[in-house]
C-alpha cells in the first residue's frame, strides 16, 4: 500500500509564516560550508581498517563481535545461539538466510533439537509481537554499520519487524562486511542514494548500538534497561 502526504502545503506555509517570512519554493541554494570535519574522520580507512576500529568499539558497547565467512556462518550462528542459551528463537522472513546457506540450520537442525523458530508474518500481526516477547534470541540484519560507533542499521518492513531487534533477552545481528561505512556521515548518505535511486526506504529505520543500556541515574551504567540484555554481532566476509 502506498502512503499519502496530507495537507503538506499548508503545513509548510504555516512554517514559513512562523518563521517571519514567505515560503520560499524555488532557486533556494544548498550552503557551500567551508568546513566539513564529518567527512574526514577515517576517510580513506580500508575495510579492514574499518574492522579493526568496529572490533574495538564493540569491546565499549558490552557487544561480543565473531568473525566468520559464508561457508562457515551456519556453524558459527548455531554455537552463538548456544551460547545464548538456545531458542525460543524469532528472526526475520529474508531471503538471505536461505542465500547464506541458513535455511537447513533454521528449518531442520533447531527443531529437530526442540529449538522453536518463529520467521515474522506480517499476516499474523500481533501474534508476531507475542512470540518476540517469549523468544530468548532475535536475528536480524544489519543494512549499514557503523565502524566509529559499532551501531547496525535495521531497515524494517512487512516481514522484517522492528520487534525482532527489542523485545527478545538477546539480539543477534549478522553483519557483512561489505555493509561496513565510516559513521553517521556516510550512512546518513547511503540512506539518501536509495531514496534518489528510486528504491523504497523503510519508514522505520533503527540505529542500534549494542544492547539496550543507561546511566542516566547517578552515571550508574545498566545494560538491558529496554531492550535486550545482550547482543552479538556476525561479522560475515562477503568481499
Amino acid at each position: 500500500m502506498t502512503g499519502a502526504i496530507q495537507n503538506r502545503e499548508a503545513f509548510l506555509n504555516q512554517v514559513a509564516s512562523s518563521l517571519g517570512r514567505s515560503r520560499r519554493s524555488s532557486n533556494v541554494t544548498v550552503p557551500s560550508w567551508k568546513y566539513q570535519p564529518q567527512h574526514l574522520v577515517l576517510q580513506g580507512a580500508t575495510t579492514d581498517e574499518l574492522v579493526d576500529v568496529l572490533r574495538a568499539q564493540c569491546e565499549k558497547i558490552h557487544t561480543t563481535l565473531v568473525e566468520t565467512n559464508q561457508n562457515e556462518l551456519a556453524n558459527t550462528l548455531k554455537k552463538t545461539v548456544e551460547i545464548h542459551g538456545g531458542g525460543p528463537i524469532v528472526s526475520w522472513k529474508d531471503s538471505r538466510f536461505g542465500d547464506w546457506g541458513l535455511s537447513n540450520l533454521m528449518k531442520e537442525i533447531w527443531p529437530k533439537e526442540g529449538i522453536s523458530l518463529h520467521e515474522w508474518d506480517h499476516s499474523m500481526e500481533r501474534e508476531n509481537i507475542t512470540l518476540a516477547e517469549k523468544a530468548n534470541v532475535g536475528i536480524t540484519i544489519s543494512e549499514i554499520t557503523l565502524a566509529e560507533s559499532g551501531t547496525v542499521v535495521l531497515l524494517s518492513g512487512k516481514d522484517k519487524g522492528r520487534t525482532v531487534s527489542f523485545l527478545p533477552s538477546t539480539l543477534i545481528v549478522l553483519v557483512p562486511k561489505s555493509t561496513l561505512v565510516p559513521r553517521m556521515t556516510q550512512a546518513a548518505k547511503k540512506l539518501r542514494e536509495y531514496e534518489q535511486l528510486g528504491q523504497m526506504v523503510s519508514s522505520c529505520v533503527n540505529f542500534i548500538t549494542g544492547p539496550s543500556n543507561s546511566a542516566d541515574i547517578e552515571l550508574n551504567l545498566v545494560v538491558g534497561v529496554h531492550g535486550p540484555v545482550k547482543a552479538s554481532y556476525i561479522l560475515i566476509d562477503d568481499l
